[in-house]
C-alpha cells in the first residue's frame, strides 16, 4: 500500500474503535480491529459497513 493512500475508516461494531482499511478492500473480506482484535467482515463498501465475522463452525465430518 502506498504511504499516501487514503484509508477508509469505520467504527468497530464490537468496541467502537476506529478500523482503517484500504480503499480497494473487497466485499466479504475479513479484517481485524487493532483495538479489540475482533474479526470483522466487510458487508458494504459504499458506504463502508463492517459486521462481526461469523464464527467458523466445525463440520465434524458431516
Amino acid at each position: 500500500m502506498e504511504r499516501n493512500a487514503v484509508l477508509l475508516k469505520e467504527a468497530c461494531p464490537e468496541c467502537t474503535g476506529d478500523v482503517s482499511v484500504a480503499p480497494e478492500v473487497e466485499l466479504n473480506e475479513i479484517v481485524e480491529c487493532a483495538e479489540c482484535m475482533a474479526e470483522l467482515e466487510i458487508v458494504s463498501r459504499e458506504p463502508l459497513i463492517m459486521a462481526l465475522a461469523p464464527e467458523a463452525e466445525e463440520d465434524w465430518g458431516e
